[in-house]
């Protein structure tokens, strides 16, 4: 897999490099702002990109909006925001086509996870942080149709969010596919969701109605 990184911090950036390569991904590209890094992936094409939502010139959404950009031109790549701190609001704007991730920064040390993020990504699904799923899914009051769902569907539900499959919810919660079917008819069903076979429209679906008020 053909990677470009975009990150300031060059400790972070090379160390980031390292693992890739170590994991037998190709880093084509390394940028340092944002300009820089939409310039790399146009003139590489890499299979994925990934990149630091605060970045140079600015060091504030510039990362963001690189990434629109290269959503907007090329929508085949792939796209993997890392992030210090959430901030849920760029999740949903960019989910919407899939080919998606957002990570908190801290995820990229549990090497399994990150890897399997990252292939889920360039494969066309969607990759969400556990804490960006659980500050959507808190963030809403008792009279919200969420307080319908069973402790169990709410595990699914956030495992959903992150973008795993229904084969990966079962063996995170030792279940049977089965059961996890079930659930997920469930909670689409209590939610007023419409029943979509692609999973990064599930993850969209469940995000927009987490975030309406």
């Amino acid at each position: 897999m053909r990677v470009v990184i975009g990150e300031d911090s060059a400790l972070f950036r090379e160390g980031l490099a390292r693992l890739l390569a170590d994991s037998g991904y190709e880093v084509v590209a390394k940028a340092q702002d944002a300009p820089e890094l939409v310039s790399a992936v146009a003139a590489t094409r890499p299979d994925l990109a990934i990149i630091d939502i605060r970045m140079p010139p600015d060091l504030t959404d510039d990362g963001v909006r690189a990434a629109r950009r290269i959503r907007d031109t090329h929508p085949e790549i792939g796209i993997v925001l890392l992030s210090q701190h959430v901030e849920t609001r760029h999740s949903v704007d960019l989910v919407s086509r899939g080919r998606f991730g957002y990570l908190l920064k801290d995820r990229v040390f549990d090497v399994d996870d990150f890897l399997d993020a990252l292939r889920r990504v360039a494969a066309g699904g969607s990759a969400l942080d556990p804490e960006v799923v659980s500050r959507l899914i808190g963030a809403h009051r008792t009279a919200d149709p969420l307080e319908s769902l069973t402790a169990r569907e709410r595990e699914v539900l956030a495992l959903m969010a992150e973008g795993r499959t229904n084969v990966g919810i079962a063996r995170r919660l030792w279940l049977t596919n089965r059961t996890v079917e079930t659930h997920v008819s469930s909670i689409l069903t209590k939610l007023g969701l419409a029943h979509s076979a692609e999973d990064h429209r599930r993850v969209l679906a469940v995000l927009l109605y987490l975030n309406r008020t």
